[in-house]
């Protein structure tokens, strides 16, 4: 068809146009209010359009645009993750109509209101949430009344309806093992060190982590070092059937996809109640097929648990809604009152999972204990280890050299890394201001510095942590050293820590 036929045929319609703008795990339309197909004033800013075209649809939020570099009159623009859901090239004809309501914010109100929902409105949302029908305000007054009224039978029916929308892993064998830790305690990367482990044992552990939202490094970011993480489903399958096992970025498998989309408004909120926690680890773990699961639950002063009441309600929690489920979890509480390892930031946590792996002398003995205790409690799933045996096999897979080959064998599986990363060459020592003994250690302080410091973007930024609580330090001595790629973010980190260092040394002030 000749274009001018093509113009004519769809000239009550709008051209697609992809825009390189970044919106955050939102949805993003931008409108010209020079349109001349559509008034501006007939959708509200930030108001929520459907988008029609070459048989697809979604939802998007919409924003009106003014300036006329940015986009033509009759173009619909596109942030970078709307373009990416609707999958139509640039220049493709679509329609632009006022979104309905989600059929199921009436469940929500019904919440905010403290009703309790049936399974049936669970699966409703999270349908929803997944075709991305929820603006951030609605998904924020879920998570709001959720936090003040679920009740545990309540988190069972969400747990399985995150679980059933999105992709599912299917293993072979009887027993899929993982570890999982609730986050929140800087450096802790056991995972890098637990997988080649139970591998190398023969046990499956098909890993699949998630990338840093707030924090400075999640395990995918940090694995990205050393080797390719955006891996596929059927790509991760042959891995796992070569090597037992994987550590990949989880986000291609699509697996819980309404946890990402409730994530990704609840971390910035600072909403992490241990309802939607439960929720969002067990979906995941359902979703990728995992049957047997350790999970490691930090306490401590600035951990997100904080007293030994808080670790048996959240473990009572997992218990139950695994028992439910059929999934079967061993929980252990570990020391979460300051940070594991040294690195705090990708390339240094790489750093410090690989030396304990490659046995340097240099490797933080905590780093390796913990990974050692945990990786024991996943190696006692296996019916032909001997109850008890689990830590004293992890031990000597790890001192064998067998761990460490084993990870040798997945990075070469995964391939390289998109990129080489390098340690930040700006660095700033934080200094002890006076003699004493390392007494406290703000986990939440020292990891706000590593992210100013550029973490996880910039995967060499970061916090190379140097005293642990029961150290002595003389005045002028490091505490930890500041690294960090680009000025601005050396500047931002240098001089929160100049405000605070996060660390309590005993002794007179």
């Amino acid at each position: 068809m000749p274009a001018s036929d093509l113009c004519h045929t769809h000239s009550h319609m709008l051209r697609l146009k992809k825009l390189g703008i970044d919106t955050c795990h939102e949805t993003v339309a931008f409108l010209s209010r020079r349109c001349p197909l559509y008034r501006a004033e007939e959708f509200v800013a930030l108001a929520r359009i459907e988008i029609t075209g070459g048989g697809r649809r979604i939802v998007a939020t919409l924003n009106i645009v003014d300036d006329e570099t940015i986009m033509a009159a009759d173009e619909l623009g596109l942030s970078l993750l709307a373009h990416r859901h609707l999958g139509l090239p640039d220049g493709t004809p679509v329609e632009i109509a006022q979104a309905a309501p989600p059929p199921s914010l009436d469940h929500v109100r019904a919440k905010i209101d403290g009703a309790v929902l049936s399974p049936e409105a669970y699966r409703a949302i999270a349908q929803d949430l997944v075709a991305h029908r929820y603006s951030k305000m609605e998904i924020a007054a879920f998570l709001i009344a959720s936090a003040r009224f679920t009740t545990a039978p309540e988190v069972l029916s969400l747990t399985r309806a995150m679980a059933a929308v999105g992709g599912k892993l299917v293993w072979d064998g009887d027993v899929i093992v993982d570890k999982h830790c609730i986050g929140g305690i800087p450096g802790n990367r056991t995972s890098m060190i637990v997988v080649p482990i139970v591998a190398a044992h023969g046990l499956k552990i098909p890993k699949t982590s998630s990338r840093a939202i707030t924090s400075p490094a999640g395990t995918a970011d940090t694995m990205e070092v050393l080797a390719r993480v955006d891996v596929g489903p059927d790509e991760m399958r042959e891995i796992v059937a070569a090597e037992n096992g994987c550590l990949v970025w989880g986000g291609h498998a699509n697996l819980s996809p309404a946890d990402d989309v409730l994530i990704s408004v609840e971390r910035p909120l600072a909403l992490d109640t241990p309802e939607q926690m439960v929720a969002s680890i067990l979906s995941k773990k359902l979703a990728a097929g995992s049957t047997h699961l350790v999970l490691d639950l930090p306490v401590g002063p600035t951990a997100k648990l904080r007293s030994r009441e808080s670790f048996v309600r959240l473990r009572k929690l997992f218990e139950y809604i695994a028992d439910e489920v059929d999934l079967n979890v061993v929980v252990v509480g570990t020391d979460g009152s300051q940070p594991v390892g040294r690195g705090i930031g990708p390339w240094l946590e790489a750093r410090d999972a690989m030396q304990v792996l490659e046995r340097d002398p240099a490797a933080p003995r905590d780093l390796e204990e913990r990974a050692l205790l945990l990786a024991g409690h996943v190696l006692e799933f296996d019916p032909a280890l001997r109850g008890g045996r689990g830590i004293v096999r992890a031990r000597e897979l790890l001192e064998s050299g067998a761990a460490a080959r084993k990870m040798r064998r997945l990075m070469a599986a995964q391939g390289p890394p998109p990129e080489t990363s390098t340690l930040g060459v700006l660095r700033h020592d934080v200094v002890a201001s006076r003699d004493g003994v390392v007494t406290a250690v703000d986990c939440l302080r020292l990891a706000r510095v590593a992210r100013l410091a550029g973490a996880p973007i910039d995967k060499g930024a970061g916090v190379d942590f140097f005293k642990k609580i029961g150290d002595p330090v003389e005045k002028g001595e490091p505490l930890y050293r500041i690294h960090a790629a680009f000025e601005a973010d050396f500047r931002f980190a240098s001089k929160f820590a100049s405000e605070g260092d996060g660390v309590t040394l005993s002794g007179p002030a």
